[in-house]
């Protein structure tokens, strides 16, 4: 498209206005730039759409013609305006989240009931994942990721963090010998991940100052899988708190050896291409999302 909005507006305002002066008032702009946008137009469109005299000025035929387009065009561009103004106050359409099964099950299904009531107007699609995905791939708006992110061209929303604790349940503790340091592990039937073997580090110093790599007897990919397992008094497991606060708070699991573990963080983010421009449904639920997990965790 050739001609711009500007020269639209100058166009029709002049018409409206039958006076170029009076128009670059109403616009506040200089009569020669309300002047210069006409002779644009007018080159642009090939043609003479005014016939201009010391004391008027005059629609030729097609003028006339090109009048009714204008006003259309810019109708249509302030109804779009204010559209995008309206999806700002309440914000519709749909939008795409993607997690890890755990999260999507302990901390967004939990918060869904209370969204939905406050932005009706929004649709969700839930979807669940494991490992790293592409977003244009899979058609997700954002996905939220657990742990430090690796890749540059993803733009990130750090909504939180949780921590990881090692647990078991009261059942376990019970029947087998007492833990006072990380030695005593080696009595213990420890639950761990079959991948990601970097979670397999427990927050605990070994003797070399770096963090305790266990060797799980049972093993599982999913970490919902083993908080089930450890509930079922199956061994120790080390979740993160997003996972587990519900289970410490009602007594089903309990901390191991809180004194001697080293506070290791992993973030929450919410994560987006760079290009993507922000819509109001997305920040909408992101504000949200961040406030609740700021009293979950």
């Amino acid at each position: 498209m050739k001609t711009t909005l500007e020269e639209l507006l100058a166009f029709v305002t002049v018409v409206d206005c039958h006076s170029i002066t009076k128009a670059s008032v109403k616009l506040n702009q200089t009569v020669s730039g309300i002047s210069r946008a006409l002779g644009r137009l007018e080159d642009k469109l090939e043609t003479s759409l005014l016939n201009r005299t010391t004391r008027r000025l005059v629609l030729t035929e097609e003028g006339e013609a090109f009048l009714v387009h204008a006003r259309k065009i810019l109708s249509s561009v302030d109804e779009a305006e204010d559209q995008m103004a309206i999806r700002r106050q309440q914000p519709s359409g749909l939008l795409r989240i993607n997690a890890a099964s755990p999260f999507m099950s302990h901390s967004i299904v939990p918060i869904i009931g209370d969204f939905r009531q406050l932005y009706p107007q929004i649709e969700l699609e839930l979807n669940t994942n494991d490992h790293f995905i592409d977003l244009l791939e899979h058609k997700t708006d954002i996905a939220i990721r657990i742990g430090e992110l690796r890749d540059s061209t993803l733009h990130a929303r750090h909504l939180g963090s949780s921590q990881r604790r090692v647990l078991a349940s009261p059942q376990y503790l019970a029947n087998k010998p007492p833990i006072t340091c990380t030695e005593d592990f080696q009595h213990h039937q420890l639950l761990g991940f079959t991948q990601v073997d970097r979670l397999n580090d427990w927050p605990f110093n070994d003797e070399n100052g770096h963090l305790l790599h266990i060797t799980p007897n049972l093993s599982a990919s999913s970490g919902e899988t083993l908080r089930q397992l450890a509930l079922a008094g199956e061994g120790i497991v080390c979740l993160s708190d997003f996972m587990t606060h519900n289970d410490m708070k009602n007594g089903k699991l309990i901390e191991i050896l809180p004194q001697q573990t080293v506070k290791i963080m992993q973030p929450i983010n919410a994560v987006y291409y760079r290009n993507t421009q922000l819509s109001a449904r997305i920040t909408c639920f992101l504000d949200f999302l961040s406030q609740r997990i700021k009293t979950m965790l």
